[in-house]
């Protein structure tokens, strides 16, 4: 097929690249031009100055880039997607955004005649570099018929959630399990180094049990280790749980630990923290 992929972050250049050998004809736009340059020097593609033009004559056009905003200017923008896109292509968006925004684009999208899916994903960057990400998936069952091939290539679970937003929906609630998971690991494992424990010994051994979590077997050698630089930056988790709280004080979902688990980050954050990955909560306990 024709694609065009437009955002070339650490998980928008890897998804691309598994687009791109699988054979597929895939043009990219990214805002910095030496990530386009070095995408393009790895893989088999083409590359354009601005999206409508990486847009022109796609098939599927695939966004992943940082918040609703940076969707709207690469979407909606002068230079946008849907204005380069021909009737009947579908725009598929991978950034982790609000439901708000997914419902915003499906309509500017109808009414242009295009499809849209708001996708967005989890994993991480090494899921993304894996091709083993899970896609959380919104819109209507046609347009997900069409784009759920394309997006096996670097998802192991692509499924569909039903309407517009429903993905982003999703993906609030991988997110706020996420920030009690990591809380939760970092006390823990804090305890039992306090405990005199062998930490490490515990972990593999809890790790067989009731409390096992991708969390757990993943990142508490990293956390042990005081390395926090893993996976996921504590900035973009902060974005991401900004969405969470937001939507649940418009559906009267109280959060508290999520809430509490947010301060947390912020805290990280001001000690210089904020491209930390997310397990680096246990730098807060370890360190008072």
């Amino acid at each position: 097929m024709k694609l065009a992929f437009l955002g070339l972050g650490v998980m928008g250049f890897p998804m691309a690249g598994h687009l791109a050998k699988a054979g597929h004809e895939v043009t990219v736009y990214n805002r910095t031009a030496a990530k386009t340059k070095a995408w393009t020097e790895q893989h088999k593609g083409a590359a354009k100055a601005t999206p409508a033009e990486a847009a022109a004559g796609a098939e599927i056009v695939f966004t992943c880039v940082g918040n609703d905003d940076d969707v709207r200017q690469v979407v909606l923008g002068e230079q946008g997607a849907l204005s380069g896109m021909d009737k009947g292509a579908l725009l598929v968006d991978h950034t982790t955004a609000s439901a708000e925004l997914a419902r915003e684009l499906d309509a500017a999208a109808k009414a242009k005649g295009f499809g849209f899916l708001d996708a967005p994903v989890s994993g991480g960057q090494a899921g993304a570099q894996n091709g083993a990400l899970t896609v959380m998936v919104g819109g209507d069952a046609e347009s997900f018929a069409r784009a759920e091939p394309v997006m096996k290539h670097y998802g192991r679970a692509v499924t569909h959630m039903g309407a517009a937003g429903n993905g982003q929906l999703t993906k609030m609630v991988n997110q706020i399990m996420i920030a009690g998971l990591v809380q939760a690991l970092s006390e823990g494992l804090n305890f039992a180094v306090r405990a005199g424990l062998d930490a490490q010994k515990a972990a593999q051994v809890i790790a067989k049990g009731a409390a096992q979590s991708w969390q757990l077997e993943n990142r508490y050698q990293t956390i042990l280790d005081d390395k926090f630089d893993f996976g996921f930056a504590v900035d973009w988790m902060r974005k991401d749980l900004a969405i969470c709280l937001a939507e649940a004080r418009r559906n009267k979902s109280p959060l508290p630990v999520t809430a509490l688990v947010d301060q947390f980050y912020q805290r990280v954050q001001e000690r210089d923290g904020g491209r930390w990955d997310t397990s680096s909560l246990f730098h807060l306990l370890a360190h008072p």
